[in-house]
């Protein structure tokens, strides 16, 4: 299968906090060394819907590619894309074809109906991850949201043609996946294979800047402020390692300028290492917020280890 150099690979989810229009920010933050083609490894804890990684897949050269997420709806998912691609294709092309046959009452009934199928965790991983991409297709702004019980809850989005098969960016995802090694777990399970020739770029749920702005349910259980502090502990062993590291994080600043959660984090001199770390505050577009008053330009965090 050759790549289709006509269009250029993108996530093939909408995922919250996807990276997308952070790309060229990223891209100016990047280490010197993977210019110079010094990284031999890239590894992403938190992959979500892959925007850094698709980008950088198409940018540099890597000898090994490891990616993780806990989700393990989403890492089935990418799986499904590297192995299966053809029979993935195949299963939505039918549920296109009914979904967008039906009138906007039977588009309802039936995404309820692949909404309830999809939570009873009794189909098989391919129906499952056709099911996964139709829901985030056509839930309410593409949201991947679960609830206390682990089941996906986001309502019904009324779209009028929304694109459930797209079919020329999931081949040449597939063909790019075939050199990526794909694990589902915990972000510490990347530790065995980081060293001083590795790049880690982590995305980790962000930590909300105030109780209304909260959004970091991928998956059952929430990432509280002691997984972040767990999170810096573990940037702080694989700094000390030799790898280079990009984190991107919330800005409390944007709401308390006095808040120093971060900067206790990462820039502490009781850490060994810590001062080669730098907290970077660049522009992101905030656009998970049902009022469209609400979203706008604010400060994000790139913490960095070179």
């Amino acid at each position: 299968m050759k790549l289709d150099e006509k269009t250029k690979i993108k996530p093939f989810v909408k995922w919250a906090g996807g990276k997308r229009q952070l790309l060229p920010i990223i891209s100016e933050n990047l280490p010197f060394e993977l210019k110079e083609n010094k990284i031999k490894r890239y590894i992403e804890p938190f992959v979500g819907g892959g925007a850094v990684l698709f980008y950088l897949l198409q940018n540099y050269n890597f000898h090994d590619i490891i990616i993780n997420d806990i989700n393990n709806d989403l890492i089935n998912l990418y799986k499904i894309i590297k192995k299966e691609v053809e029979k993935l294709i195949n299963e939505l092309r039918k549920i296109s074809g009914e979904y967008l046959s039906l009138d906007d009452d039977g588009r309802k009934h039936y995404y309820y109906m692949i909404r309830e199928e999809f939570n009873e965790n009794s189909l098989d991983e391919l129906r499952k991850s056709a099911y996964f991409i139709f829901l985030n297709r056509t839930c309410f702004n593409g949201l991947y949201r679960v609830n206390k019980k682990g089941k996906f809850n986001v309502p019904y989005g009324r779209y009028k043609n929304p694109l459930i098969l797209d079919e020329n960016n999931l081949l040449n995802v597939s063909n790019v996946l075939q050199k990526v090694k794909i694990l589902n777990g915990d972000f510490e399970i990347i530790e065995d294979y980081v060293d001083e020739h590795t790049f880690v770029y982590f995305d980790p749920p962000y930590r909300p800047l105030n109780t209304t702005s909260s959004f970091n349910s991928y998956q059952k259980g929430d990432f509280n402020d002691d997984e972040q502090r767990r999170l810096a502990s573990f940037y702080h062993k694989l700094n000390q390692k030799g790898a280079k590291l990009m984190l991107s994080n919330s800005d409390p600043k944007n709401v308390e300028e006095n808040d120093n959660f971060f900067e206790c984090l990462y820039k502490s001199s009781n850490i060994k290492g810590s001062e080669k770390i730098k907290i970077n505050r660049v522009k992101a577009l905030r656009n998970i917020n049902s009022k469209g008053s609400k979203r706008g330009k604010i400060n994000e965090l790139l913490i960095v280890n070179y």
